[in-house]
């Protein structure tokens, strides 16, 4: 079965709210014998999945390039057994077994919840957010929708989920500016595409539904 190493790079650009890979300090750590997490794709895929990680040990490191061994077996690439040689770079680095603070920043996005309508999820888009007052712990009390929800879906819990709130921040950033905001608190986006703090938000209302 055919494969290739993905880049965490592109990855990570694509998600950096909820992608890790390893910090400059750990990279510039790795030596031979350590062992290092790669993604292994295989476009043909078994059983559905198109791909694996992996650990390798690494036997030889050149700057950037290395040359390992795989390190355990795999069930995707049925071409590649125990012990096989892989050669690989840093952007093929997805983990490793040092402790990284980067990976300790990304547990926060990973570990805080946020209530999102199915709209959301499905254009990738969001317009509007409140926060109320949470019950959990791990609730940020966010809510988030897109602003094209009817009043149907609006009032059907059925129509929202709790995500992590790193896949938010992976549609738009700029939230960060206000989302440690205190409850209660309102934002829309503007005809600039800027979020703007709904000042005269008819809470009273909100909070009698």
């Amino acid at each position: 079965m055919e494969w290739y190493l993905e880049n965490v790079y592109e990855i990570k650009a694509q998600a950096p709210y909820t992608f890790y890979v390893p910090s400059k300090e750990v990279i510039g750590r790795l030596k031979r014998g350590d062992i290092v997490k790669l993604i292994f794709s295989a476009p043909e895929g078994k059983d559905g999945f198109a791909g694996e990680r992996m650990w390798v040990e690494i036997t030889e490191r050149t700057g950037d390039d290395f040359k390992g061994v795989l390190a355990n077996e795999p069930f995707i690439v049925e071409s590649l057994e125990v012990g096989d040689e892989i050669t690989f770079a840093v952007e093929h680095v997805c983990d490793t077994e040092y402790e990284d603070p980067d990976a300790e920043d990304l547990d926060a996005y990973f570990d805080t919840k946020i209530l999102v309508s199915n709209d959301v999820l499905e254009r990738e888009e969001f317009n509007f957010m409140l926060r109320d007052h949470a019950d959990e712990p791990e609730d940020s009390g966010w809510t988030v929708m897109s602003g094209f929800e009817d009043d149907e879906a609006l009032n059907n819990p059925e129509e929202y989920q709790y995500i992590s709130i790193g896949k938010v921040l992976n549609i738009d950033a700029s939230i960060l500016a206000f989302i440690q905001d205190e409850p209660l608190c309102a934002y829309e986006r503007n005809e600039e595409g800027a979020f703007i703090k709904i000042e005269d938000y008819d809470w009273d209302a909100y909070l009698n539904e």
